[in-house]
């Protein structure tokens, strides 16, 4: 979760679980969790596990539009689930694991 000064620790979990309510984000999410086995049909452009998968590889996997998936990315990185590196034209994607172990420890604690 970003640590936005602005908003409330539930307001971080809110956004989390909206961005995990859509199913191709929640797919997006767990084939980043083993990008090498999940995106071995792409020649990577960058190390898949320390820059993350090129958007077009993901966009590829879904068969969705380019600017549906840069939207999906963008709603992950904005509740903190996914980091985002550009190398050249391309944009990578590799999900924040410390972040995703807080949202687990912080759901365990507080529901």
């Amino acid at each position: 979760m970003q640590s936005d000064p602005s908003t409330t620790p539930d307001e971080n979990l809110v956004e989390v679980f909206k961005a995990l309510g859509n199913p191709i984000r929640l797919r997006i999410l767990q084939w980043l969790k083993n990008p090498e086995v999940n995106f071995a049909d792409y020649e990577p452009i960058a190390d898949r596990v320390e820059v993350g998968v090129c958007v077009s590889h993901i966009q590829a996997k879904a068969g969705l539009a380019q600017s549906t998936i840069s939207a999906y990315m963008a709603v992950l990185e904005r509740a903190g689930l996914v980091t985002s590196t550009r190398i050249g034209k391309w944009t990578h994607y590799r999900r924040d694991e410390s972040h995703i172990e807080k949202l687990v420890n912080s759901l365990g604690r507080d529901l």
